[in-house]
């Protein structure tokens, strides 16, 4: 893969407190990477350690093939943080310039691309109004614009739908899209599973400062959850049933199962008729992102 983040072994500590404590993972270029852990995972201080705005207490890292915090590859990356604080006195126009300017571009190229950003985000209305004025929507929204300013290679989005409404979700939704097809990386931190889910292509989870867990969406297609309704139900039945899949259990008068894929399913039902048990309903479906995260999380985790 060719990697537009590599890291090993990454630590940050702040004094006695440790904020990461290990991470190591692999971003490939043209990627959607979604970042996921509670509230207090070190998730934030990661980013910014990748970005050069912290410098690591230990381990190494490469980001577009320079080391961390090379001023020339940050003039190749885009950042979103969570909490901004913008010059509000500026108008969004006015804003996109400065900061425009302070990525060198200038005249009619910076003004071009300032109009296409301001209709991207759906803010060519209110470009000309002072960001004091803008709804938290908007300025998440001028936000990204900002981001997008210098045409990135690798944008990093710290909770990017942060304060949208749904059609605020789906417009980042498309812009992650457009930037996956354009080559560029994306590397988001979101709070919302469900986004993460339909736009990333891999994910890490964080949890106490490590990365536990790196996978790729597709491969979360392969497992389904099963679930029946019979008419009768005995130690020996769940037993039989654990040929086609693992964690069978019985919960409020249903059998469910986790199987490795759908085709499972022809073989649990044939099996159950061959037993002589009546079947009132067999159901599969695939475990979301939100029953995986709680899963690698553990019961241990409390709520950030």
């Amino acid at each position: 893969m060719n990697s537009v983040i590599e890291t090993a072994g990454l630590r940050k500590a702040f004094g006695s407190k440790v904020a990461v404590d290990d991470l190591t993972l692999t971003v490939g270029r043209g990627e959607v990477f979604g970042f996921l852990g509670p509230n207090g995972a070190g998730k934030t201080t990661s980013m910014k350690m990748l970005l050069g705005l912290v410098t690591p207490t230990a381990g190494v890292g490469q980001v577009l093939g320079a080391p961390l915090g090379d001023v020339k590859a940050r003039a190749k990356m885009g950042f979103l943080p969570e909490h901004f604080r913008f010059q509000d006195w500026l108008s969004g126009r006015e804003f996109l310039r400065f900061h425009g300017r302070l990525y060198g571009l200038a005249g009619g190229v910076l003004t071009r691309r300032i109009e296409e950003l301001l209709e991207r985000v759906d803010l060519l209305d209110a470009a000309d109004r002072p960001l004091r004025g803008y709804s938290k929507g908007m300025l998440q929204r001028i936000g990204l614009a900002q981001a997008l300013l210098n045409q990135p290679d690798l944008v990093f989005l710290d909770e990017p739908t942060s304060g949208l409404d749904p059609l605020g979700r789906f417009l980042v939704r498309d812009i992650i899209v457009a930037l996956r097809e354009q080559g560029a990386s994306v590397f988001v931190n979101s709070h919302l599973l469900s986004e993460v889910e339909v736009t990333c292509d891999r994910v890490a989870f964080v949890k106490r400062g490590c990365v536990v867990r790196e996978m790729a969406l597709a491969e979360q297609a392969g497992d389904v959850t099963v679930e029946l309704k019979l008419g009768h139900v005995d130690a020996a039945l769940l037993a039989g049933l654990a040929q086609f899949g693992r964690d069978v259990r019985q919960v409020d008068g249903l059998v469910r199962l986790t199987a490795s894929d759908e085709a499972t399913l022809p073989d649990i039902a044939r099996w159950l008729v061959a037993q002589g048990v009546s079947i009132y309903r067999l159901a599969a479906d695939h475990k979301s992102l939100e029953e995986l995260f709680l899963e690698v999380m553990g019961e241990d985790e409390r709520p950030g």
